[in-house]
């Protein structure tokens, strides 16, 4: 089966590393197509084997890229195409029609209630969107969330089909060693308690909410964010005014694996074995993927929305606690936390739910279910 990814950018953000993931273990033939931006992720997928083409859009009204999308797609002969993210997703869907390719499969990665992918919803881009998706055959929901979401903007069921993210459990795995090197690196003294936030320095992440809980904490209590974005000078300036400028540090974006990220930032799975827990303010989560990869490191997580840990089978048990998204129920919970001084915890079965390699293979029985006539034939990678 020979399948063509659209994505919108592929520099670091959720989609776009669960896409390289994806693309890992997919027994299928897959091309890479990224309307712009082809920066670090872009890279690591070149160098895990598989090719990647920057359109080079200018801009969202750049509809000079939709005939060279449809002439690429017609010309690589692919079986599916499938689009990730708002703006890949329209050009992808409507390009795919051109060449005359009906089996055009759309992720929705981050869908909230109020937001997508970080920007506010309005009826406008809520019309462009459900006038794209009929041009596809289905759209798949990283949650069950997520796709209750879409039923209520008038999105049949019959086109949704949930196929969660995934992890790949084994990177993820406590280092002890990597946690002494990291701290090291970091300047975090081996007593203090480290808290990680782990996103997009974003509004939507809520991350000042994490701050405000720290300043009420004791004094041995460190902020560990690791990421960027447009509100990382603002956090800072946060930290300056809550007293906290020595006990947060701003990691920077960090790679998946260990010397992938920039300027030299440990990778995330260091990161997180640098951590004594994890904390998501953010009130509306997609899905909530760096809250699983934590667990998978161990770490007792506190958030304010993960449809991923509402998802865990019935009876599974994780260390992941709910609290709203208010800083004084975060210091509490941290607090707590802190006081319960816990040793490191295996990693907790229910995260096998998300293994990389299930999700994969749900995904390509959704390819098999678009694809018009007999199956063609997988070429596993």
């Amino acid at each position: 089966m020979k399948v063509l990814h659209i994505i919108t950018g592929l520099g670091v953000g959720g989609a776009e590393l669960q896409l390289r993931l994806l693309l890992r273990h997919l027994p299928a033939d897959c091309d890479v197509v990224t309307l712009t931006d082809a920066g670090t992720v872009a890279r690591g997928i070149v160098a895990d084997g598989t090719q990647v083409t920057d359109l080079g859009m200018s801009g969202n009204r750049d509809v000079a890229a939709l005939p060279r999308l449809a002439r690429l797609i017609k010309t690589g002969r692919y079986d599916v195409v499938h689009t990730h993210l708002y703006r890949a997703c329209l050009y992808g869907r409507i390009a795919a029609r051109m060449a005359g390719v009906r089996a055009v499969v759309a992720t929705e990665h981050s869908l909230g209630d109020s937001q997508m992918e970080g920007r506010p919803l309005t009826a406008g881009v809520r019309a462009l969107y459900l006038a794209g998706e009929r041009l596809g055959r289905m759209t798949v929901a990283v949650s069950p969330a997520v796709g209750q979401r879409l039923n209520r903007w008038g999105v049949p069921r019959q086109r949704i089909r949930v196929v969660p993210n995934g992890i790949d459990l084994d990177r993820f795995r406590f280092d002890p060693a990597a946690r002494v090197r990291t701290r090291r690196r970091l300047g975090l003294p081996d007593s203090a308690f480290v808290v990680g936030g782990v996103g997009r320095l974003t509004d939507g992440k809520r991350f000042d909410v994490l701050l405000h809980a720290a300043a009420q904490l004791p004094e041995d209590v460190t902020v560990l964010l690791v990421g960027t974005g447009p509100r990382e000078q603002e956090l800072r300036r946060l930290a300056h005014r809550l007293g906290l400028a020595d006990r947060v540090r701003f990691a920077g974006e960090a790679a998946h694996e260990e010397g992938g990220g920039a300027d030299g930032v440990p990778g995330l799975p260091s990161l997180l074995s640098a951590m004594d827990a994890l904390a998501s303010p953010s009130p509306e989560e997609a899905f909530g993927l760096a809250l699983v990869e934590g667990l998978a490191c161990g770490l007792p997580v506190i958030y304010a929305s993960c449809p991923a840990v509402d998802g865990f089978p019935a009876g599974a048990r994780a260390d992941a606690s709910y609290c709203p998204s208010d800083a004084d129920s975060f210091a509490q919970g941290l607090y707590g936390l802190r006081t319960a001084l816990l040793p490191r915890r295996p990693a907790p079965a229910a995260v096998r739910h998300y293994c990389i390699t299930r999700s994969a293979e749900r995904l390509m029985r959704v390819y098999a279910s678009v694809v018009p006539g007999p199956t063609p034939e997988v070429n596993p990678r």
